[in-house]
């Protein structure tokens, strides 16, 4: 990848906490924290454009009664999917402990 230098100011707070990262070993110099801190945020704007888009597509965000039915639906379909430890499956015998 070709790199391009560029100089830009950050709040002392945001620098110090790039140098703990550098010195914690998190990341190998201060400007690989902070491309690796872009990447992050470009990611999640690329996200953010790509939900806009899809609700502009589907008539926008689900009001609030529509929330509570796919909560309820996804807590159900969870629930669903959770082993029910205290159930043998079908046609499993028990075993007996033999009197010594």
């Amino acid at each position: 990848m070709t790199m391009s230098k560029i100089a830009i100011s950050l709040p002392r707070p945001l620098l110090a906490g790039a140098r703990r990262a550098v010195r914690e070993g998190l990341a190998n110099n201060v400007s690989a924290y902070v491309a690796s801190a872009l990447e992050e945020k470009t990611k999640l704007d690329d996200l953010a454009r790509l939900l806009d888009e899809m609700l502009a597509e589907t008539g926008g965000p689900l009001t609030a009664a529509e929330r509570r039915r796919a909560d309820a639906a996804l807590a159900g379909a969870r629930r669903a999917q959770k082993p029910n430890k205290s159930r043998r499956p079908a046609g499993a015998k028990t075993r007996r402990k033999r009197a010594e």
